[in-house]
């Protein structure tokens, strides 16, 4: 049972609110609920030839299928055959996209500046006889790397320093090579930017963070063009079960429905703190892709609906940075980003980034934007020497 897009009686020009609102839910059906709970089943009946799209738990599941239609109508709205796969986290999707797609002999282009598990991902490639080259987001420096690449892998914005590249531009480069594309889009969203609207081959993605937005579940997907592309991701799904739970997708299907709102929100407020913290004599580095003075606005401009969540910056020293985290009452010291309740951490403290000891990581939430920049400015100030 593929989880591929279905309009639901959505018009085609319907907004982005409504579309998150109603993504993904089936037809009506009297005194059944607008969206069915979820579906906890190993087996199911299955008399004589298996023909049917529910066979085994590891293979479908109703509230899988309902998630990963939700997703693809808000990944690529309009586009036929579109599908995606629901998995028990980013890192699941990730590693499902990449080991099922290379193989020894082949070589891979990675970001240096993405996510600090690629590090690890780089590694286990390079094991099994996988040629991997790096180079920084910014300045479509990957383009330099093309040459003979089975794969090439865009994390825009990148996480955590928050640079964009040309993706369009990537794009057509890699094709003209014979390349596949992925996209990470976990820090924009599908409501930020539509990697298969910008001609990339996937979106993956960690719905974890701000698809779900709670820090409650551990989800991923990805989503491409239906073929044999995607019969091999899949496959690679059954082979090491990382399956979600139908709990965990049931709940990241209900948290979609607000994923405008907060998206909205969470963006604007995510500016206003920026344009706080650009005056800060203390604070340099500042990054959001927002800021019509951030290296990289002109390029996100072009390619993106929304801007995202999270601003970095970096502090003076480790512990002005310390300080400063222990100071702030509305935003927790944790890790990821993208929810309801802002966080922050100094992100040099997990290692495998290449960031100063000062460089925080601030994923700005739903709170009141006032609150949350005399928040972080009374904090500025309590942690000076």
């Amino acid at each position: 049972m593929s989880g591929s897009a279905a309009t639901g009686g959505l018009p085609e020009d319907a907004g982005e609110g409504t579309r998150a609102v109603r993504a993904g839910l089936p037809e009506p059906v009297k005194y059944e609920p607008t969206l069915p709970g979820p579906v906890f089943a190993a087996h199911y009946h299955l008399p004589g030839q298996p023909t049917g799209p529910y066979t085994y738990g590891r293979d479908e599941n109703p509230t899988w299928t309902r998630l990963e239609r939700a997703i693809c109508e808000l990944e690529a709205p309009g586009q036929d055959g579109v599908e995606t796969l629901a998995f028990a986290s980013g890192m699941a999707a990730i590693s499902a996209l990449l080991f099922s797609r290379l193989r020894s002999g082949d070589t891979v282009v990675l970001p240096s500046d993405g996510y600090q598990a690629l590090s690890l991902v780089r590694a286990q490639l390079e094991s099994y006889g996988i040629e991997v080259r790096t180079a920084p987001t910014g300045g479509d420096a990957q383009l330099d790397a093309l040459d003979g690449a089975r794969l090439l892998w865009i994390e825009s914005p990148s996480n955590p320093g928050l640079d964009v590249c040309d993706i369009r531009r990537l794009v057509e480069a890699a094709h003209a090579r014979g390349a596949l594309v992925a996209v990470d889009n976990t820090l924009a969203t599908p409501l930020g930017q539509r990697p298969l609207e910008l001609g990339a081959d996937f979106s993956v993605a960690s719905g974890t963070k701000q698809l779900t937005g709670h820090g409650d579940v551990l989800l991923g997907y990805v989503t491409g063009r239906s073929g044999e592309e995607m019969t091999a991701v899949r496959r690679w799904r059954k082979i090491a079960g990382a399956i979600p739970g139908p709990m965990e997708a049931w709940l990241a299907h209900r948290s979609i429905a607000t994923l405008q709102l907060r998206v909205d929100r969470q963006a604007a407020s995510a500016l206003a703190v920026a344009e706080a913290l650009r005056v800060r004599p203390e604070v340099t580095g500042l990054r959001h892709p927002g800021l019509p003075g951030d290296p990289a606005h002109e390029v996100a401009a072009r390619q993106m609906r929304r801007f995202g969540c999270v601003v970095s910056f970096t502090l003076p020293t480790r512990a002005r940075a310390e300080r400063f985290l222990a100071a702030l009452r509305l935003v927790d010291d944790a890790t990821s980003f993208g929810g309801v309740r802002s966080t922050a951490e100094r992100r040099g403290r997990w290692g495998g980034d290449a960031v100063p000891e000062g460089f925080i990581r601030l994923s700005v939430g739903a709170e009141d934007p006032e609150d949350l920049v005399a928040d972080v400015l009374r904090a500025l100030e309590e942690s000076a020497p």
